[in-house]
């Protein structure tokens, strides 16, 4: 498997302000959905525009969040955006990382005659749910990425090495969820099976983790994956290498490196599928480089599977 970079775009919205931390993508009609984990405000691209979509209200007053403000512990961390309906109509339903309390909330974005419609929902009983399936501690619950299978979200936790956690996901309803969003049904009857764990391997001492997934038509799943030098699932750390991985179930079929681009490592966190041709799968992907001042990167990404 090789992975080859076609283009490289910086993401601003239309006045000029950039889009930072993109975290997740899908489709929305004809456009794309980015999410953005540091804001509460969502990036819609359509028809050569970049328009924003307030997706949560502020929280203590800030739509942004970051380190150097002292407010990174505010954020609603969305990092999942996947395919979902709405009665019937395309929708986008993004996700918090539940790597704590705050960030346990599932957001669904529509389009009703045109304008986005957002509604949101706290989801607590279902991370705790997922996080007692996989085993785990909450502390160490981090999900940051999804593939969709029909009506099925294979939800994946990032998992660090260092912390002696591999990668990891389990398999929760669509439907379930959406209804749970919506007010249509109990976050606490949302049901949470078949957990699963990977092994992706380390670069230069630093272990590969997922950070988004799409699913093949042929069930088949690819996953981004980041080598990033942290102890926790909260701390920013440098990443050394970003990676594809080609998976069917819990089997690492191929590992390949995303280039560098200009010397510089692009920390892919979202994935959109754009076309399949034979043996070539051609992904939309979008960067968040940990850093507010520096615009969110959309990577034109083609995969050779043979």
């Amino acid at each position: 498997m090789q992975v080859h970079v076609d283009a490289v775009r910086q993401l601003r919205f239309d006045d000029g302000t950039p889009v930072t931390a993109a975290s997740g993508v899908a489709p929305l009609r004809e456009g794309w959905l980015v999410a953005q984990d540091d804001s509460v405000i969502a990036a819609w691209r359509h028809d050569d525009r970049v328009l924003p979509v307030r997706v949560l209200p502020p929280v203590e007053g800030h739509d942004v969040f970051s380190s150097a403000a002292g407010t990174k512990h505010l954020k609603p961390d969305l990092e999942v955006a996947c395919p979902a309906e709405v009665d019937g109509e395309p929708a986008v339903l993004l996700l918090g990382s539940g790597s704590s309390p705050r960030r346990m909330r599932g957001v669904l974005v529509r389009l009703v005659d045109g304008e986005p419609v957002v509604q949101a929902a706290e989801l607590g009983p279902v991370y705790a749910r997922v996080a007692d399936r996989l085993g785990l501690p909450m502390h160490h619950l981090n999900l940051e990425g999804a593939s969709r299978h029909g009506g099925t979200v294979r939800w994946f936790n990032r998992g660090n090495l260092m912390a002696g956690v591999r990668s990891a996901s389990v398999d929760v309803p669509l439907e379930a969820l959406v209804a749970a969003v919506l007010g249509r049904g109990e976050a606490d009857a949302v049901p949470v099976e078949r957990p699963l764990e990977y092994e992706l391997g380390e670069v230069e001492g630093v272990g590969l983790a997922v950070t988004d997934a799409i699913a093949l038509p042929d069930g088949r799943v690819l996953l981004s994956a980041a080598a990033e030098d942290t102890p926790n699932a909260v701390d920013d750390g440098p990443v050394v290498a970003t990676a594809i991985a080609l998976l069917d179930g819990e089997r690492v079929l191929a590992v390949a490196p995303i280039p560098e681009v200009d010397g510089h490592v692009h920390k892919v966190e979202g994935l959109a599928l754009r076309g399949i041709d034979g043996s070539t799968v051609r992904l939309l992907a979008v960067v968040d480089d940990d850093d507010p001042a520096t615009p969110a990167a959309e990577l034109d990404l083609r995969v050779e599977l043979d």
